[in-house]
């Protein structure tokens, strides 16, 4: 935490997750929701991050259509997928173009990849956008997510069936040695 800013060192409510909610919406950044709340900008960041919701918008319309890929405007290919003999349909209009085109690139937008990670406060409508992998921050479901992991982690052992037996096969043999041939190694 900033020495700079005068915080409790307590865990985010649900009113403050509301508070960042409504922040991001309208468009503020990490530093001044961080001030407000007395927290780092870099936990309202982490919180962001761990806790947003991933929407995926696959509805077959011109802007939001099921091809992903960032070249499907000015493609002219036909037939790349070889399913449909003399096919003349052009390939962008096609959803198996995003698996067979070799030149496919997924469409990816920057605001996801940098500060603020979500699609909160973004200045396109989120039914008009053409990115199809969207972020969201919802307060209820990130306060949700967040005390679900809090007594996860508070809640038995933390490792899989898997790992756990694996363990067992080494140390449970070792356990069984019979008592003599302890005394025996442990005079030597």
């Amino acid at each position: 935490m900033s020495k700079y800013i005068p915080g409790n060192q307590k865990h985010l409510s649900l009113e403050d997750r509301k508070y960042i909610e409504r922040s991001l919406n309208n468009g503020s950044s990490f530093k001044d929701i961080a001030r407000f709340l007395c927290k780092d900008p870099t936990t309202i960041s982490k919180e962001v991050k761990l806790h947003r919701v991933s929407d995926w918008y696959h509805k077959g319309s011109f802007l939001n259509a099921h091809n992903f890929c960032i070249h499907r405007y000015h493609c002219r290919k036909t037939n790349v997928c070889r399913k449909i003999i003399l096919c003349n349909i052009k390939c962008t209009s096609c959803p198996t173009c995003n698996q067979t085109c070799p030149d496919f690139v997924k469409e990816q937008c920057n605001r996801l990849d940098k500060a603020p990670y979500v699609c909160n406060g973004c200045s396109k409508a989120i039914h008009h956008c053409s990115i199809a992998h969207k972020y969201r921050y919802d307060a209820v479901f990130a306060d949700r997510k967040y005390k679900e992991c809090l007594s996860s982690s508070r809640a038995g052992i933390n490792m899989t069936k898997h790992e756990l037996r694996q363990k067992d096969m080494i140390i449970s043999p070792l356990i069984k040695i019979p008592s003599q041939r302890i005394f025996v190694i442990s005079r030597q």
